[in-house]
């Protein structure tokens, strides 16, 4: 286990041939700004990503590249990060020291940001090459669930390509289909939604361009070995040797910057990882509301809120440029006790206008304990059973 201040260029060429099996690097992006944050100690962290000109940029990064081939096993992998703004120079590099025959994958990183600081289309991925030093390069297949949208039947029976390759259900020699052993998953496809971390993350120690953990702790499963040495020529934030240590790899990391180092240093000795539910269970794990709420949210226009009790749907007014919180009311709720969910949460959201939806009558008289609204302005509208159902009585 190495940690070690210093150029990756000089620190790698101190590494003997052959002896690392994986290599993730996330280095300068090719952006020409100087990136900075603050860490949890509210000391500003930057590095500098200028550069004179792409010709010297390329040189930087193909010294730096043509050592890590050096260093890989013949069963080695490399993953190099990048995005929209080095992804073209990456791949050319990568062909010319690695070979087209080498190439692998290229591995969309998706994620969800909200920006409005940009004119034009939001940046929502990032892409991650994938070469190997040889074609005996070492691939851990990992699975994943299926679709909720998967049709069961392709998982209730056997599927084989006939002769003209085209895929039907197995049959036995009476014509009836096969029953399916036991299915691990979906194979990982090359387009990964894993959530970007966010500002309040457990695991987020404000270093700039942080990656999550979970992202190198899926590479690493991918193309290494519990045992195998995982190198990071640009450390950073000591992303990538957490995810080593936590998955019983030896780790090698090198940064320029000796705030880069002391953060992977602390991080090493006590490591932390947010436990994403998005990541565990999926988006659909979000949906908690049932077919009537959506139905009823659908009907008015306003877009679903999931994991809020106190808020269903928003409305996006935008020809009075204002959100309007909606609140469905729910089978023990009096109409009181909605509006004070709905004004506490339009007070916190410091919004003025909120709409309930009423399902039934109270059985009883409302009390006059709720606290006043007259600072919101709440609309409460009745829902089509409700309508229905008393003009049926």
């Amino acid at each position: 286990m190495i940690v070690k201040q210093g150029d990756c260029l000089v620190e790698m060429s101190r590494l003997k041939t052959n002896s690392v099996d994986l290599i993730y690097l996330d280095p300068p992006f090719f952006t020409n700004k100087r990136h900075r944050s603050t860490s949890k100690s509210d000391k500003d962290i930057s590095f500098n990503d200028n550069w004179d000109s792409k010709e010297q940029y390329i040189q930087y990064m193909s010294e730096r590249l043509k050592e890590a081939h050096r260093v890989l096993k013949e069963t080695g992998n490399i993953f190099v990060h990048c995005d929209n703004n080095a992804s073209y120079i990456f791949r050319d590099i990568l062909e010319k020291i690695f070979g087209s025959s080498n190439f692998q994958s290229e591995i969309i990183w998706t994620y969800k940001r909200w920006s409005n600081s940009k004119r034009g289309l939001i940046n929502a991925h990032q892409t991650i090459l994938f070469y190997s030093k040889t074609s005996k390069f070492k691939f851990n297949r990992i699975y994943t669930d299926y679709s909720p949208t998967t049709n069961v039947d392709q998982l209730l029976q056997e599927r084989v390509r006939d002769s003209n390759n085209k895929t039907v259900y197995k049959r036995d020699d009476n014509g009836n289909t096969i029953a399916p052993k036991a299915k691990k998953g979906v194979p990982l496809s090359n387009v990964w939604d894993i959530p970007y971390l966010n500002p309040k993350a457990e695991e987020r120690v404000g270093y700039p361009t942080q990656k999550p953990l979970a992202l190198l702790e899926r590479i690493i499963r991918l193309g290494s070995d519990p045992g195998d040495v995982v190198l990071d020529p640009f450390c950073g934030s000591g992303t990538t040797l957490v995810a080593a240590k936590l998955l019983d790899r030896e780790f090698i990391g090198f940064d320029v910057s000796a705030d880069a180092i002391n953060i992977t240093n602390s991080r090493l000795a006590n490591p932390i990882e947010t436990k994403s539910r998005l990541l565990k269970k999926g988006v659909s794990s979000y949906i908690t509301k049932n077919e009537m709420v959506l139905n009823l949210l659908h009907s008015i226009n306003a877009k679903p809120v999931f994991r809020n009790k106190s808020i269903d749907g928003i409305i996006n007014d935008l020809d009075n440029d204002q959100l309007i919180l909606v609140k469905i009311q729910t089978k023990n709720e009096s109409l009181e006790e909605t509006k004070t969910l709905l004004a506490r949460a339009l007070n916190k959201k410091k919004l003025s206008r909120g709409l309930i939806i009423r399902t039934h009558k109270d059985e009883y008289l409302e009390t006059s304990l709720m606290p006043s609204y007259s600072t919101v302005d709440i609309k409460v509208i009745d829902s089509y059973n409700l309508i229905i159902k008393q003009w049926l009585s």
